[in-house]
């Protein structure tokens, strides 16, 4: 299969993620890049956040339409991770690559079991949510996404739901937000590695990542909050053992 078409299909597939679960876009896109498209680990990183950037980018519109934005909640909380994710890239760029591809698969795993355990309620009402609470949760997810080099979509789900209260569609919504804020703030830190991508292989990926998210919107519409929930757990328990086994060997 050609280096092209393995790309388009990657990018349809985390298109897909981004646009129906919110997130798991940049932990999925960084294994295809690396192990389907060879990709550099730090090259994978540094793509995936511009493909991320532009999905999310491009799919939040049409959740702010349909009222699944919590604009002040996502503000804050990516605000507040803006510092210590350029404080985490400091910290990656020390790490051996097989320390951070472990703990990439360490954080997929504790998530995914965590939002297994969620449970989510029926209905359009959301707990008020104290700003100190969005900002240290907000800060906490920015230093593990400066240090794993992602948008941070797959913790800033189970974050949004299981601290902050948001049902499982305004979490969906919200973390776009979250994710385009992060990825451009991390892409800031990483403006110096760009110059060695390969763009004819990140254009067609981030393209077909695009049209995959208003696929996954369409697909968000018909399956139940609980079941989107359930997939996103299970997609996030798949990534998390193959990083953990491309770790050891």
């Amino acid at each position: 299969m050609s280096v092209l078409v393995l790309a388009l299909v990657s990018g349809a597939v985390i298109g897909v993620a981004l646009g129906a679960l919110g997130g798991g876009g940049s932990v999925l896109a960084v294994p295809a890049l690396i192990y389907l498209l060879g990709f550099t680990p730090i090259a994978a990183t540094t793509a995936s956040l511009v493909i991320v950037a532009v999905t999310t980018a491009t799919a939040l519109p049409a959740h702010a339409r349909d009222g699944h934005v919590r604009w002040h909640t996502g503000l804050l909380f990516a605000a507040a991770g803006i510092g210590p994710a350029m404080l985490g890239g400091l910290v990656a760029a020390r790490l051996p690559a097989a320390v951070l591809t472990a703990a990439f698969g360490l954080v997929a795993l504790v998530a995914a079991v965590r939002m297994l355990r969620l449970r989510t309620g029926s209905g359009h009402a959301v707990r008020a949510v104290r700003p100190g609470r969005a900002a240290a949760a907000g800060a906490g997810l920015g230093a593990v996404t400066g240090v794993l080099g992602v948008g941070g979509g797959f913790l800033a789900v189970p974050a949004l739901v299981s601290v902050l209260g948001l049902r499982m569609r305004a979490a969906v919504g919200t973390s776009l937000l979250v994710i385009t804020v992060n990825s451009v703030a991390a892409l800031a830190l990483r403006a110096g590695t760009a110059d060695g991508l390969d763009w004819a292989v990140i254009g067609p990926f981030a393209g077909a990542a695009i049209l995959g998210a208003w696929d996954g919107k369409r697909l968000a519409r018909k399956v139940s909050g609980p079941a989107l929930q359930r997939i996103f757990a299970l997609v996030l328990l798949g990534v998390a053992g193959f990083m953990l086994i491309g770790s050891a060997v």
